[in-house]
């Protein structure tokens, strides 16, 4: 599969899930009147409106450089990701407000608890599902936007699982008469829902911030360059200004090659294009620069008269 075509499948089969994911808790909620399920609705309607910026990002991170974005435009994943983390995090400031009000000020407490958990039960499953599906293809195409969408996936999964556990909980006071303290469980679920919204997103948030300030490569990708270059060192005299940054899931590499002065351009440029194409195999979605230098005949060997270590190759 293609890299595009398997991003556009993880965005379809996004968009599908949380359309059903948001009938199903409008519903619920014209049902079952939670504050939960109004806040889980509410994280619905923004990843509904997430999946169509995300189908629309995607196609634009895969545009080929042009004149006005010579780097190409891999760091709207990078847009994409702080949006859906501020969104987020405001989402959950406003229900935590609306959870303690509830607190203090008591409702008459959730309707038709039944359906309230057969509801979220199913949240629950199309949740993970989702969020396993799209992790795999975010890791795969090493995606940040994909991988952020399946992030978003897992959390609303936990966040169902928490209003399932809540609306059980409602069922039990219910049965055994304790209808004072069941309608504290839902703002308390609220609160539960708010924190586990807002923990994550704040990660994410500050991930694309890094990324967007053009933050270096993973360690990972580092240590793949380095191991290229050791595996070229007879063929160069030193390296330097070894320089990376990513840009959604594009990396750029920058690195000068200092050259033996006694070999020719030709013989230069077969030494970067190896190296070169080295790094692109180890480092994926790569663009790699190379900049051959000649050497300056200041090393040690020139200054004690003695022969250069490159003069046989």
């Amino acid at each position: 599969m293609k890299t595009n075509d398997g991003m556009m499948v993880a965005v379809r089969v996004s968009l599908i899930c949380n359309v059903i994911l948001f009938v199903i808790k409008a519903i619920t909620l014209l049902i079952v009147n939670s504050l939960a399920v109004a806040a889980d609705l509410g994280i619905s309607a923004i990843a509904l409106c997430v999946s169509g910026i995300l189908y629309y990002a995607i196609k634009m991170s895969n545009k080929p450089a042009d004149l006005l974005h010579n780097y190409g435009y891999g760091k709207v994943e990078n847009v994409t990701e702080a949006i859906e983390g501020v969104v987020l995090i405001g989402l959950a400031l406003a229900m935590s407000v609306q959870a303690i009000l509830s607190l203090v000020h008591p409702s008459e407490g959730m309707h038709s608890p039944v359906i309230g958990l057969s509801t979220s039960l199913m949240g629950v499953i199309i949740n993970f599902w989702g969020s396993r599906f799209i992790m795999k293809l975010g890791e795969k195409h090493a995606s940040p936007a994909l991988k952020a969408e399946g992030l978003h996936f897992r959390l609303e999964g936990y966040i169902s699982l928490s209003i399932t556990l809540a609306f059980a909980l409602v069922m039990i006071l219910h049965h055994y008469g304790f209808l004072k303290l069941a309608q504290y469980v839902d703002p308390m679920a609220t609160l539960l829902v708010s924190v586990l919204i807002t923990v994550p997103s704040v990660r994410l948030l500050k991930e694309a911030y890094m990324k967007l300030l053009d933050a270096s490569i993973g360690e990972t990708s580092q240590m793949d360059v380095i191991k290229a270059l050791a595996f070229h060192h007879d063929r160069y005299c030193d390296f330097k200004n070894i320089r990376t940054r990513s840009a959604g899931r594009k990396q750029f590499v920058d690195i000068h090659l200092v050259m033996p002065d006694h070999i020719s351009v030709k013989q230069a440029h077969q030494i970067a294009s190896a190296l070169k194409q080295d790094i692109f195999n180890a480092v994926s979605d790569s663009e790699v620069t190379v900049h051959i230098e000649p050497c300056s005949r200041d090393c040690a060997y020139i200054k004690n008269d003695r022969k250069c270590p490159y003069a046989d190759h």
